[in-house]
C-alpha cells in the first residue's frame, strides 16, 4: 500500500506502509469514577477551552490529592468536562507510560497537576486504516518536558507517548478531549518502524 496526498496533511512527513503481522493485545491501567467540579456547560469545546478547565482543575489541590495512587500501575478517575467532552484524573507511579497511541479525531489538552511527565509525539498523520506497519521519516520526533503546571493541547490524529520518567515520585495529570474518545490505536516502535498493536473502545478503559 502507498500513502495518498490525502493521508498526509500538505506539511507533514509522509509515514511509508509495511506488510506486518497481527496485532497483539495491550494492558490498560486501573480504573474509577469521579466527578469534577469544574464542570461547564458549553458545546463543542475548542482546544483553548479544553486547555483552560485542564489547568483549572489541574489547580484544584482537593481534587488532586483525592486521586488513589497505586505504586504498581497507572491509576484515574473519570471527570466531567465542559460542553460535553471527555475528561480524566491520571496518577503515574515512577516510570509507567502510556506508550504510542493516536486519538482518532478528537482533539483534547492535557496538564500536568503533580510532578513531571515527558512527552514523545510525531509530527505526522498517520492513514486512518489499511496497513499495520509504518515506516516513518526522518525528523518526526518531537519530545517535551511538562513539570507541575504545565500542559498543552493538540488537533486531531495526534500521535504521542507520555510517561513518567521519575524513579521515585509519581505524576498526576489532567486530560480531556472532545469529541469524546470513540477508539484509541495503540501501536509499538522500533526506530522508524511504528507497528499497530491494538484498536481500543471505550468500554476497554472505562
Amino acid at each position: 500500500m502507498s500513502v495518498s496526498p490525502a493521508a498526509v496533511g500538505p506539511s507533514e512527513p509522509v509515514a511509508t506502509p509495511n506488510p506486518a503481522s497481527d496485532p497483539a493485545p495491550h494492558s490498560t491501567p486501573n480504573s474509577a469514577s469521579h466527578s469534577s467540579p469544574n464542570s461547564a456547560s458549553h458545546s463543542s469545546p475548542t482546544q483553548a477551552e479544553l486547555l483552560d478547565f485542564v489547568r483549572r482543575t489541574a489547580a484544584d489541590a482537593e481534587l488532586i490529592a483525592s486521586l488513589p495512587l497505586d505504586p504498581e500501575g497507572r491509576t484515574w478517575v473519570r471527570l466531567e468536562g465542559p460542553g460535553g467532552s471527555e475528561a480524566w484524573l491520571i496518577g503515574w507511579p515512577p516510570g509507567t507510560g502510556t506508550g504510542w497511541h493516536d486519538h482518532a479525531d478528537s482533539v483534547g489538552a492535557f496538564v500536568t497537576a503533580a510532578g513531571e511527565l515527558k512527552e514523545h509525539s510525531l509530527a505526522v498523520r498517520l492513514p486512518a486504516d489499511g496497513w499495520k506497519t509504518l515506516e516513518l521519516a526522518d525528523d518526526v520526533d518531537r519530545s517535551r518536558r511538562l513539570p507541575a503546571g504545565k500542559g498543552r493541547s493538540f488537533g486531531r490524529h495526534h500521535v504521542h507517548e507520555v510517561l513518567n520518567e521519575s524513579t521515585d515520585l509519581h505524576a498526576i495529570s489532567v486530560h480531556a478531549y472532545y469529541p469524546p474518545l470513540p477508539q484509541m490505536r495503540r501501536f509499538s516502535r522500533s526506530g522508524p518502524i511504528l507497528r499497530l498493536e491494538q484498536v481500543e473502545r471505550p468500554e476497554d478503559w472505562q
